[in-house]
């Protein structure tokens, strides 16, 4: 090792037990925003950590693959609703009985009531063809992004920022509303806000829709252990 790469090596002690608290608190506390948030502006050096916080996040090769659009204008956020609403309908046919019903009474607010939005993307021909660590699982840069957006939850957590991750959507719909070329793919539309109050546990569990799975059921080692219980 050269002198010039030893001098960039710290100690590796861990976090003091105050710090280590804080962590996994952000950690257990993170919760998915679908509906309440205010409609005040976030300051910009507040939404500056957050994206700091986000290309903090490790990535395969190096390559940092995500951008970061941030939305504000109420236009632009409505045009996303329509397609987002489009959407939402296809996929409440998707489901059969009392579970449609009890998909429709989820309220799915958060695009136009919070005051920003952030759609993360990422680049699929960031650092060439040929990138450290993605030569025979291509996929990984998007597995990278979603690291970043971790990173931008955890941190807007720990700033009492709510995050609610849009998912339902047909990515051509938003790409052509926001100009995004054809190579890169959209990971994550977050919409961003203060929040007054968070569930205690994550919302889709409070509104009965699915429950935490027990993390001794999801544990295996050495090998894949098949006991025929649905994971």
């Amino acid at each position: 090792m050269s002198t010039k790469e030893g001098d960039h090596l710290i100690a590796a002690c861990a976090f003091s037990e105050t710090e280590r608290a804080a962590v996994y608190r952000a950690i257990e506390t993170r919760r998915d925003v679908r509906d309440q948030f205010r409609s005040d502006p976030l300051p910009e050096d507040l939404v500056r950590r957050l994206l700091e916080a986000a290309h903090h996040a490790p990535s395969v090769g190096f390559m940092q693959p995500w951008n970061f659009i941030l939305v504000k204008q109420g236009e632009t956020r409505d045009r996303v609703w329509q397609a987002f609403h489009q959407a939402n309908e296809e996929a409440a046919l998707m489901f059969d009985g009392g579970r449609r019903s009890q998909y429709q009474r989820l309220k799915l607010e958060g695009i136009r009531k919070a005051p920003l939005s952030i759609c993360i993307t990422c680049d699929t021909q960031r650092g060439g063809p040929v990138v450290l660590g993605r030569t025979h699982n291509p996929a990984t840069d998007v597995y990278s992004t979603v690291c970043a957006v971790q990173n931008l939850w955890l941190a807007a957590r720990a700033e009492g920022v709510g995050v609610g991750w849009v998912s339902i959507f047909h990515e051509e719909a938003i790409k052509s509303i926001l100009g995004i070329p054809e190579h890169v793919k959209i990971v994550a539309w977050l919409c961003v806000g203060y929040v007054d109050e968070l569930y205690d546990m994550p919302e889709l569990a409070v509104k009965g829709w699915r429950d935490r799975l027990p993390l001794e059921e999801l544990i295996f080692e050495e090998c894949w252990q098949a006991d025929g219980k649905e994971r």
